[in-house]
């Protein structure tokens, strides 16, 4: 066993994440065909395998345990840029339907190729600015890259299903963000534990007021 899908079968054992042969496969293919646009297109600032390992992969499996408590059939990745969280997820669950958005085009074809080889048919890609698409609702819409909480709800709030949520994955929680929140949208945190991570990481769940909150562990 290679060093690298070693440590990912650690990371998914972990964060109690089953995954077959063929998805753990899809993953490392992933991760090097990051690897090697990367050099071309500066898609990452993270350059060393075995961080992206860490920064990117495990922190993008670290949010499916929070995502399963939802069940969502149609993902919406804002700002996917490299395809994260949207490209793992659509690994790691073929049964969900996955929109990535970027504006910038070479992440998009970034984006294409990867859903190309490894066959991701989950996955469809858009290259544009959020605010500007008209789409079919979503149960769920992720971003690891769109800075400010409030500017996340504004571009994307006329594509989130009634009582859909935003999954927004940040660093420490952000409580300037979360007081600049426009009113009605209602936020929950839900700190991550990404394994090889000495960082803290949260998601900050947020939703319109009348729409449920995400389920919790324990939930009934």
């Amino acid at each position: 066993m290679s060093a690298a899908r070693e440590e990912l079968a650690g990371v998914l054992e972990a964060l109690r994440l089953p995954a077959d042969d063929a998805q753990i496969g899809q993953l490392l293919q992933y991760l090097e065909l990051l690897q090697r646009w990367n050099a071309v297109y500066n898609l990452t600032a993270v350059r060393e395998p075995a961080h992206m390992l860490t920064l990117h992969l495990a922190d993008s499996l670290s949010l499916l345990p929070a995502l399963d408590r939802r069940a969502p059939r149609r993902v919406l990745d804002v700002g996917s840029g490299g395809g994260l969280p949207g490209l793992v997820l659509a690994i790691m669950r073929p049964q969900w339907q996955l929109v990535l958005v970027d504006a910038v085009q070479k992440k998009c074809a970034f984006l294409q190729q990867v859903a190309a080889t490894l066959q991701l048919r989950n996955v469809e890609v858009l290259h544009g600015r959020i605010e500007g698409l008209r789409l079919p609702g979503f149960d769920c819409i992720t971003s690891r890259a769109v800075g400010e909480l409030a500017e996340l709800v504004r571009i994307s709030e006329h594509v989130l299903l009634a009582e859909g949520a935003w999954a927004a994955m940040k660093g420490s929680v952000p409580e300037a963000e979360i007081r600049a929140l426009p009113a009605g949208i209602v936020h929950d945190i839900e700190f991550l534990d990404v394994p090889g991570l000495r960082a803290q990481r949260c998601v900050v769940w947020m939703h319109r007021a009348q729409a449920p909150a995400a389920g919790r562990p324990g939930d009934s």
